[in-house]
């Protein structure tokens, strides 16, 4: 393990909560927000710099905003859909100001939360501004940086793939899995416990991230011709910028866009025994913080007058890509007329809105045409639950029109 592991907030663990629960209700409650105390972390610092941004108090008044019920259709008061749906808290900024923010009563105001599958788009954006340093060539084989997986799915694939989630592998995302290739996955990024088979040796101790990945097969078609979500894509990714970054994956994310980004707190990130970062999932942010990447992202990579991301990467996150891997892979029915690109969902709506998501109701909105973010923090109890993600889009539109 590295010397840089750190466990956050050095809270003493809830009794009960362990590594075989903690993504389960209601342990969630608690670990999404300390997840540093059961899988080891590294803090990625905050900037030294004062942020810029405006601290008064959120005062806008969107809790009496009447939007659709989860389940029954209904229309409800915002504030009683978010404690339906088992909101942590909730965050809005509109023209770079807060403007409205709420919170459950077990939401800690001094932990960062943990963002799921946010986290892809987050390091996407550090593959944005390394493109634009010209360290990583997005069209280049995965295995110009990462030549161990050479034998693997990503053997003939590109940057491009993993970036657009586009590689044909032999791999299932199937988040309840507990004795397959996905619960060996989580073993391997230190999120499960390692299994002790019947002999009582533990023979998953020593398989890490980095060896996991180059075990995966590959599938039978081409690259690039569907969208098939795998979160194994990203942690790959997160390998591959730290080869072009020349450092490990905190050091790089910090120094490229965390610091610059004038973010106000600490973030940290998941890794595994051996300190490789899980970039598909692991980053734990304060909603502040992360309602200002949004912001960077409305305002075209820049903030505060700096360019951070290219302003080309960003147009290219919302420009109209290939259109028919989208609708031959396994999110179409969320976007019917959105894409994915970069590891940003399209929404395919009038207002422009793309998005990271994140499992157990984890949401960054940025929509462009209002210049409204959108921070949504959760502990669902499912991992997936469309009927709630519907009603989460229309809600956040709700917002953005009522703004």
């Amino acid at each position: 393990m590295t010397d840089d592991i750190v466990r956050s907030h050095y809270q003493r663990r809830p009794d009960g909560i362990t590594l075989a629960n903690w993504r389960d209700a209601p342990h969630n409650r608690w670990a999404f927000q300390h997840v540093g105390t059961l899988v080891p972390s590294v803090e990625i610092p905050s900037a030294a710099i004062d942020a810029g941004e405006s601290r008064e108090d959120a005062r806008e008044e969107l809790g009496d905003l009447r939007v659709g019920s989860h389940r029954d259709g209904t229309r409800v008061r915002l504030d009683e859909l978010l404690v339906r749906s088992e909101t942590t808290v909730l965050e809005v900024m509109k023209n770079g100001r807060r403007v409205y923010e709420w919170a459950a009563p077990h939401r800690d105001a001094n932990a960062p939360h943990l963002l799921f599958s946010v986290t892809k788009s987050l390091t996407a954006l550090l593959a944005g501004v390394l493109v634009g340093q010209g360290a990583l060539d997005e069209n280049a084989p995965v295995t110009r940086y990462v030549p161990e997986c050479a034998e693997s799915a990503y053997g003939d694939a590109t940057v491009r793939h993993l970036l657009d989630m586009t590689v044909c592998a032999a791999f299932d995302e199937s988040y309840l899995d507990r004795s397959g290739d996905y619960a060996r996955y989580r073993v391997a990024t230190a999120w499960n416990p390692t299994d002790v088979d019947s002999d009582g040796e533990d023979h998953d101790r020593t398989a890490g991230l980095h060896d996991f990945l180059p075990t995966i097969p590959r599938g039978d078609g081409a690259h690039g011709a569907r969208v098939h979500y795998l979160s194994p894509n990203t942690d790959l990714l997160g390998w591959v910028l730290e080869r072009a970054g020349g450092a490990r994956f905190h050091d790089v994310f910090g120094a490229l866009l965390w610091q610059p980004l004038g973010a106000a707190h600490s973030a940290s990130m998941t890794v595994d025994h051996y300190g490789a970062a899980r970039t598909a999932g692991g980053l734990s942010v304060m909603p502040v913080d992360l309602a200002r990447v949004g912001q960077l992202v409305l305002a075209g990579g820049a903030i505060n007058g700096r360019q951070i991301v290219p302003e080309a990467w960003i147009a290219d996150l919302r420009a109209e890509h290939d259109r028919a891997a989208w609708r031959a892979g396994d999110l179409v029915t969320l976007f019917p007329e959105g894409n994915y690109r970069s590891q940003w969902y399209q929404s395919g709506r009038p207002s422009g809105a793309i998005c990271g998501i994140g499992i157990h109701g984890q949401w960054l909105w940025v929509d462009p045409v209002n210049e409204v973010v959108v921070v949504r923090l959760a502990a669902q109890a499912a991992p997936v639950d469309e009927p709630l993600d519907h009603t989460l889009v229309e809600a956040f539109e709700a917002i953005a029109s009522a703004l």
